[in-house]
């Protein structure tokens, strides 16, 4: 069984709302409050929704704008998939972060305070991970998910127009 190109984007779409969700659930429930690229991240699941969702549902009958429309929304999901590994690398201290949201700015001699909330440092975590790093794996997740799913419509897609002509 196969999907469609139009409820791919809108799975993708759901999946990138759901990591927004819980993003939002953590910080308005839990009070924790997000880091700059938090915020980057959360941007391009609200972009990913959007396209995915609203583009599924309005482009149901037009296969192939879904199917730009689904690889779209992937390609929105894994920005913000490899910024949450990004952030990932900066909270153990293996990449260097942006001065505009690490420690590094008034280390390196500033006048500036370190922002409130710095994206090197985890204020939250479950088993070892922090929320940028579920952001990363739950995103990539997706992406695999979407992908396999578009190639293997695809691939269903030319079966049937061969077995037709």
């Amino acid at each position: 069984m196969t999907l469609r190109a139009d409820r791919i984007a809108e799975l993708v779409g759901l999946g990138g709302l759901a990591l927004l969700l819980g993003a939002l659930g953590i910080q308005y429930l839990g009070g924790i409050a997000p880091c700059e690229m938090c915020h980057w991240q959360r941007w391009a699941h609200i972009a990913a929704a959007l396209v995915g969702i609203g583009g599924g549902l309005a482009l149901g009958k037009n296969q192939e704008n879904a199917k730009v429309l689904a690889w779209t929304a992937i390609l929105l999901v894994i920005a913000s998939g490899l910024i949450g590994a990004y952030q990932t690398g900066m909270e153990y201290h293996v990449l260097p972060g942006p001065a505009s949201c690490s420690g590094h700015r008034y280390i390196l001699g500033s006048n500036m305070p370190p922002p409130e909330v710095q994206c090197d440092v985890v204020t939250w975590s479950l088993f070892g991970l922090s929320m940028a790093s579920y952001n990363a794996l739950w995103s990539f997740l997706i992406v695999v998910l979407g992908s396999l799913g578009l190639l293997q419509s695809a691939g269903a897609s030319r079966e049937w127009q061969n077995r037709a002509a």
